[in-house]
Formats: C-alpha cells, structure tokens, sequence
C-alpha cells in the first residue's frame, strides 16, 4: 500500500483533495484527527494536546494502512502537527519528531495556499502573506526531510488531474 499525504496550511484544500481523491480510486482516507479532537475540547489547546492529536493521527494511519487497497490517502499527518507545534510553541515534542522521521509515506502533495481561505471556528490564519508563509515553512521542511513531493495549485479541477496523472505511475 502506497500512503499518499495531503499537507499545507489550513484552507488549502486537504480534505477536499483527499476525500475525492480516495473516493475516485475507491480506497481508504485517514480525516484530520486535530477536528474531532479540538471539537471536543472545552478550553484553548495547548502543546500537550497537539502531542495528543498527533498519536490519534498515526493511531488512525495504522489501522487503516493493513486494508487490501493500492492506496491510504491521508488528510494531513505528523508534519502539520510538527510544523504547526513550531510555529504556535517554538518546539515539537520528540515523539512526533522521531515517529514523522520514521514513518515516510511514499508522496505528499503540498496544497499551496493559492485558493481563497475559508472561515472556520478551528482556522487562524486568513491572513494570505502568512498563510504564504507557512506554506513555504511546509515546502522547507519536505525538502529538508527528502521526501518526494509534488505542488498543488490552481482550482480544485486543476489540482484533482495533476493528482490522477500523477498516481498513475504508483498504479
């Protein structure tokens, strides 16, 4: 099974790519377990809580990642929570750092932030020059991590064929 990552900023288009994308190859998508778990929560998050969404996020790759399908799409992973524990707290906890290191999925698509951000209770950032920011925190991080990689941008149409014509060579 190939585990195909959908990262970037907030608003860029994660889980839309990653649930169409799983639905068009009928295989299975991990959601982004920070949802569930910010909903639930009755105060403002902190750094333990993004320690505790990352082990339900890698929880949740695992269960699915022993199906009998060419494919586990993942809305986010490890490296959104890493690079969102640096950005909000200055440091990430060792056990996302040493898990993301051991745990490379075979491609991550980079959605860029160049598609209009969305108001959300759970987003914090409309801002376009940071979202630009963080996007590019995202691309140096993948780069200095040499792991495989392919930008989205444009509209969703555009970023849905860039992602088939992509797969089919993982096919």
């Amino acid at each position: 099974m190939k585990k195909i990552i959908f990262t970037g900023p907030e608003s860029t288009g994660k889980t839309t790519m990653a649930s169409s994308i799983a639905n068009f190859y009928n295989c299975d998508w991990v959601q982004e377990e920070a949802r569930s778990y910010l909903a639930q929560l009755d105060k403002p998050y902190n750094e333990n809580d993004l320690l505790q969404i990352a082990r339900r996020q890698y929880h949740q790759e695992k269960v699915l990642s022993v199906r009998e399908k060419p494919f586990l799409f993942c809305d986010t992973s490890l490296l959104v929570i890493k690079i969102w524990s640096e950005y909000r707290f200055k440091r990430c906890h060792p056990w996302i750092v040493e898990t993301l290191l051991k745990n490379k999925p075979s491609l991550y698509f980079l959605c860029n932030a160049d598609i209009p951000w969305v108001a959300d209770p759970l987003r914090e950032h409309p801002n376009k020059s940071e979202r630009l920011a963080i996007f590019n925190l995202y691309r140096k991080e993948l780069h200095s991590l040499k792991v495989p990689y392919v930008i989205l941008r444009g509209n969703k149409e555009k970023r849905i064929q860039k992602v088939k014509d992509i797969l089919t060579i993982y096919v």
